[in-house]
């Protein structure tokens, strides 16, 4: 798996193609999460190591690439606001009024930590176009978020690289080894949020 893995981006990384690629993943992961896109970025990111790709490039590619996608699935929550708030489904119009109103809060930390979540950016992005959250106030957060997202995925890449200098395989290795610790982290944090967060009206009560 790792040596085709290693030979498809060895023969792109001679090729500016490479970058359209990784434009072209990362946007289609914005509104379509089984496409690979950190993945992607995190092998790349361990051949820029060696100068093969340039890291700046990889990172902007990725970056432009997210934020188109996280517009495209806002735009497409925004489509299907009307007939997700028509009719008289109360739990739904309970369910978007009280996103609507996390939004209105805390609309930047939803959509930024969402692009870290498997499945969250698709949903933070779409919601937020369902319930009328602001262009004006979506883009930058957006954009944060998907700048933020490359760096951290070709920087993790680049350390796989850097580290096993000559060897791809263990380097990619290491890179998806980085890249799975720092989700198991990320979902520990939310699983400790949310057992702190639910014990709180509980010693309320006492």
């Amino acid at each position: 798996m790792f040596e085709g893995l290693v030979e498809a981006v060895t023969d792109l990384a001679s090729s500016p193609w490479i970058y359209v690629g990784l434009f072209v993943i990362a946007a289609v992961d914005g509104f379509f999460p089984l496409v690979p896109s950190e993945s992607s970025v995190v092998a790349v990111g361990v051949f820029a190591a060696s100068g093969d790709v340039a890291l700046a490039s990889v990172i902007g590619s990725a970056a432009a690439g997210a934020i188109a996608g996280d517009h495209v699935s806002y735009a497409l929550g925004r489509a299907a606001r009307t007939r997700l708030t028509g009719g008289e489904h109360s739990r739904r119009r309970a369910a978007l009024a009280w996103a609507k109103d996390l939004l209105a809060r805390r609309g930047g930390v939803v959509i930024v930590v969402g692009r870290y979540i498997p499945g969250g950016r698709v949903a933070a992005t779409m919601t937020a176009g369902s319930v009328g959250y602001p262009i004006r106030r979506f883009t930058p957060f957006a954009a944060v978020a998907g700048v933020s997202w490359a760096f951290y995925s070709a920087m993790i890449g680049f350390i796989g690289g850097s580290t096993f200098e000559g060897d791809p395989v263990k380097a990619l290795l290491l890179g998806f080894g980085l890249a799975a610790a720092a989700a198991l982290l990320v979902e520990a944090g939310r699983h400790l949020l949310r057992r702190r967060r639910s014990s709180v009206p509980a010693a309320a009560d006492v």
